[in-house]
């Protein structure tokens, strides 16, 4: 019962996120999100489920949007086909491209799989240079979805109806990854990635199951990829770059490879990063790598870790006496961040931006390269922030600690 309430909300919240948020800009941001659901949890189908480091994931979402942009370019010059099955067109031709490739792929696994799977990529992503006639070259490849013949009177014109084009597929692929899960597949991948010898030992090819997984997560892939051919229009060669794959990377172990629902966390995190936080800093890659590092540090379990844990919290009662410590230590960590912020839109100004003045914004505060005061009061924010953070969390802690034994 509780697992039907949790999909009941999840496809309620993918129905009614448009009808919240209205403005062009979020049905945009909801419609890449859906997207980015899709990848990171295919990724995650590698790296949580299997064991699988991929620094290659992006050839699969990649290939699939170029083989559905030329799908959508056949359907404006007359291919009977619906727009909206475009996207299945890219899951098949990234599972084609899998069944090529994975089986050597595979072959290995942990670094030398990570090594195979960096190696494809950068192969593919020269090749995608090397043969315009197919990829487009630097200007990438280009269509309309609006160009096929209405389906049921929906153009995919307006973004709201492409929207809930993608979440359909958001819902339903998320739906069968999980379902994926709970397979004796599923359930042998678990194995293969916690003591392969073992796996074998009772019968099973380990390689076979590592490749068998890796075909389905490339589908589910290449799914994405479609979804965000007809979403942009346009495809290009950095769908298949290192840089996407470690994107994919980062935010699927930002989310949290531990829980299924971490990756959907990872995903919502991946879009606003791009979208919002590169609007509002050009050194957001920056903030990013910082961002990593703490939650490797603090929080090697993702975001999902830390909303399981206090979910446990809750049910146990303890969240009463818990809240005002999280008080403190959000006030305590937004303190320690914003000096860390003026150091490096300081630092970030004096490199980059010098041209431009020695005085910069910084959330209502003028901020000057050239007068000590303005380095000396950021490094002493900073440094009283994290002293203040790190007693907070020890505390934090002792409480949690006394909750638990209770």
């Amino acid at each position: 019962m509780g697992r039907s309430v949790v999909w009941g909300l999840y496809a309620l919240i993918l129905a009614l996120a448009p009808l919240v948020f209205t403005s062009s800009l979020s049905h945009t941001l909801l419609s890449q999100m859906g997207i980015a659901i899709i990848v990171c949890l295919s990724y995650n189908i590698l790296l949580g489920q299997g064991g699988m480091l991929s620094f290659g994931h992006a050839v699969y979402s990649g290939m699939g949007a170029f083989l559905a942009i030329h799908t959508l370019r056949l359907v404006s010059g007359g291919l009977a086909l619906p727009v909206s099955l475009i996207p299945l067109v890219g899951g098949v031709a990234s599972l084609v491209l899998a069944l090529l490739l994975g089986w050597v792929t595979t072959k290995k696994a942990a670094t030398p799989f990570a090594m195979i799977t960096l190696g494809i990529g950068e192969l593919v992503w020269a090749m995608a240079l090397m043969f315009p006639g197919f990829f487009g070259g630097e200007a990438g490849l280009s269509g309309n979805r609006v160009a096929g013949s209405p389906l049921l009177g929906i153009t995919l014109g307006p973004q709201i109806e492409l929207y809930y084009l993608i979440a359909l597929y958001t819902l339903v692929c998320t739906a069968l990854m999980y379902a994926f899960t709970r397979t004796p597949l599923g359930r042998m991948l678990n194995a293969v990635r916690d003591n392969p010898e073992r796996a074998a030992f009772v019968g099973y090819n380990p390689q076979m199951v590592r490749y068998l997984a890796f075909v389905i997560a490339a589908f589910f892939a290449g799914i994405s990829g479609g979804l965000a051919a007809l979403n942009f229009e346009i495809v290009t060669s950095e769908v298949l770059s290192g840089h996407r794959s470690g994107a994919y990377l980062l935010f699927t172990f930002l989310g949290g490879t531990t829980f299924f629902f971490g990756p959907i966390i990872g995903a919502i995190l991946m879009v606003l990063a791009f979208v919002l936080l590169s609007e509002l800093t050009q050194a957001w890659l920056l903030y990013l790598g910082l961002i990593f590092i703490v939650m490797v540090t603090l929080a090697p379990g993702g975001v999902a870790s830390l909303v399981m844990l206090n979910l446990r919290w809750v049910r146990s009662g303890g969240w009463r006496r818990l809240w005002p410590v999280y008080g403190v230590l959000l006030a305590t960590g937004l303190l320690a961040l914003s000096g860390a912020a003026a150091l490096l839109e300081m630092l970030y100004h004096l490199q980059l931006g010098a041209a431009l003045g020695p005085e910069l914004p910084f959330f209502g505060v003028t901020l000057n390269i050239d007068e000590p005061y303005s380095w000396l009061g950021a490094a002493a924010v900073l440094l009283i922030g994290l002293m203040l953070f790190e007693l907070s969390r020890r505390r934090f802690m002792h409480h949690a600690q006394g909750g638990g034994g209770a």
